[in-house]
């Protein structure tokens, strides 16, 4: 198992496509193909799915994908380090989509103020926020816990080789824009949201109501639309004067100001903490980040 064969597996998989990895690559797809038959040969693991609607990755191929692509980038930090002699800082943040997640980091980077960087932040899923931290792509992980998901996302956490640290606890609120017709409300119910439509982040092919990112994921919404990006969940609360659940923890600079947090009559707890990989050593960007993080506990409620 060469370096080389690693970094021609994972092309595949990015590109879903043998013959587009090829021309990427600059060699030719039955040289490609082949080199693929090799590794798996040599591993005992069946990494890809071949069959005439095209190529896919096998449970077992996803997981070895994961390692490799720790090797080939621990390698490019080596060799960035030692032998081209550039010194890049470099840090990644997987979160779900929470503004006040992303005015941390943008903080962060502020604050750093490195001369050569290369920085991620990706709002995604809670699939995608766990898998990303377990397979080296991001160091630091931000999600919530509450009474409903606990049992089943520290399973997951814990299987996947992380552990979570909270970092504060807050109330269930309504988040809404100001010209909704429930926004003068001091607080809002269940009951009343019932004649409006309930927006939720669509977790994907991985989706379980403890995956979720709203609270209150195991109520029955009569109205329920799923979004994958906050600024068509904004656009829908302006259009179909719909709502989401949320931490109350509301960013005006990035947000704006047409938009209200309203506590929830039945609300519950969330506690937001972060993921890292089990007995992992923070980086200094990492600490950072969590300091700003916390700064937000007291706008927790």
């Amino acid at each position: 198992m060469t370096l080389q064969q690693l970094k021609y597996a994972l092309a595949i998989a990015d590109c879903g496509s043998m013959n587009e990895a090829a021309k990427q690559l600059f060699i030719s797809q039955p040289s490609l193909s082949e080199t693929m038959k090799e590794l798996e040969a040599e591993t005992g693991v069946e990494i890809f799915l071949r069959s005439n609607r095209g190529i896919s990755l096998t449970p077992e191929g996803e997981e070895f994908l994961g390692y490799a692509r720790q090797v080939t980038e621990q390698f490019g930090l080596l060799q960035s380090r030692y032998i081209e002699k550039k010194k890049k800082e470099k840090f990644s943040v997987s979160t779900q989509h929470y503004t006040f997640a992303v005015k941390a980091f943008v903080e962060t980077v502020k604050k750093l103020g490195m001369e050569r960087y290369e920085y991620a932040v990706h709002e995604t899923t809670t699939y995608d926020v766990i898998t990303n931290v377990r397979s080296f792509k991001s160091e630091i992980g931000v999600l919530y816990l509450n009474d409903f998901n606990e049992k089943v996302m520290m399973k997951t956490i814990q299987e996947n080789g992380l552990e979570f640290k909270e970092l504060f606890s807050c109330n269930t609120f309504v988040y809404l824009w100001s010209g909704h017709p429930l926004a003068g409300r001091k607080t809002i119910s269940l009951e009343e949201l019932d004649d409006y439509p309930c927006l939720s982040f669509d977790q994907g092919k991985y989706h379980s109501l403890f995956l979720a990112e709203e609270m209150k994921s195991d109520y029955e919404y009569k109205r329920l639309i799923k979004a994958n990006d906050r600024a068509t969940l904004l656009n829908l609360m302006v259009g179909l004067n719909a709502y989401t659940l949320c931490s109350g923890i509301i960013c005006e600079e990035l947000n704006g100001s047409d938009y209200m947090a309203i506590p929830l009559k039945e609300t519950e707890r969330m506690r937001i903490g972060y993921i890292v990989r089990k007995g992992q050593k923070i980086s200094k960007s990492g600490k950072l980040y969590i300091e700003e993080l916390k700064k937000y506990q007291a706008m927790a409620m």
